[in-house]
């Protein structure tokens, strides 16, 4: 008999342990309240709420509970079972301030590229998280957008930079091959502009590698910043050039060197001592290395 009794205190004390994990409260259900999912609540509010949210990350990752963003949904439920006026103890997106939105989403998204947000420009300027985002409302296949395309919700404030890329020479976003989002982190604040580079040229030079350098000839503004010569959004002067030749080089070139005349409305295009380098032609017809060469006989960038 005394042989057994280890083994029946072991038993006994495992039921015990047993029983006690039994009436452990589960975080989760503390969380949501007994008994509330999102299927629960799914029975007071649209179904339309839930048509895209339950293919979504957000539905996988909170356990189909909608109290890890809403809050205390089980008083919630019971307050309007018995008739009382008010939501209660929830947390309603729409009844907040965009800071508050944005303290939400950050507490589990503050990791990767939301972690530089704070002191944005869009964070400085109130945007929140759901004025490009929506959890259950979304259209777009990433990202959860209110658009379908990623350029459409940048548009919906930036419609300067929408008229630019309706111009001739424009960047292929309205073709579908790059998105704002290709040059631009919304979510950053450490760069200017935005920007997914340290300078606008590191940012060119991700897709215009040819024209890097270093070069044994070098073309100074060119190295200094690509927007001194070409505009990024949109142009209706070839290349996305600010101005057309050869105005455009004039702006730096006035009457030194060669040409040394300075062209205007009287003697480039029209009136009796026309300018034949200025119709058909460009300073580039010439010094077409604009950019920089490494032909050691070219310091004025002619090949």
């Amino acid at each position: 008999m005394t042989k057994f009794l280890p083994w029946s205190l072991a038993i006994a004390f495992l039921f015990c342990v047993g029983a006690a994990m039994a009436q452990t409260p589960d975080p989760q259900s503390a969380k949501s309240g007994p008994g509330f999912d999102v299927a629960e609540c799914q029975s007071c509010h649209a179904e339309t709420l839930f048509t895209n949210f339950q293919h979504t990350p957000h539905a996988k990752k909170i356990a189909g509970s909608c109290a890890e963003c809403h809050g205390d949904v089980a008083a919630h439920a019971k307050m309007k079972m018995e008739g009382e006026e008010g939501i209660g103890p929830v947390f309603s997106f729409k009844r907040v301030t965009p800071q508050q939105r944005n303290e939400k989403c950050l507490s589990c998204h503050e990791k990767g590229r939301q972690a530089n947000w704070h002191g944005g420009a869009h964070d400085r300027r109130k945007v929140d998280c759901t004025s490009c985002h929506s959890v259950h409302f979304f259209k777009s296949q990433r990202a959860q957008l209110r658009t379908v395309r990623e350029s459409e919700t940048c548009y919906t404030c930036h419609a300067q930079v929408r008229a630019q890329g309706m111009r001739q020479s424009h960047h292929p976003i309205r073709e579908g091959k790059m998105e704002c989002g290709s040059c631009h982190d919304p979510h950053s604040s450490t760069t200017r502009g935005m920007l997914k580079a340290e300078s606008v040229n590191d940012l060119c030079y991700s897709c215009h590698a040819d024209k890097r350098g270093p070069f044994f000839w070098e073309h100074a503004p060119v190295r200094e910043n690509c927007q001194h010569c070409h505009t990024p959004h949109g142009s209706n002067h070839e290349r996305l050039l600010v101005a057309k030749q050869p105005w455009l080089c004039q702006r730096c070139h006035m009457v030194t060197r060669h040409p040394g005349t300075l062209y205007h409305g009287l003697n480039a295009t029209s009136g009796p001592t026309a300018s034949n380098r200025a119709i058909e032609h460009g300073c580039r017809n010439c010094h077409n290395a604009v950019h920089g060469t490494n032909h050691p006989g070219s310091p004025y960038l002619g090949r």
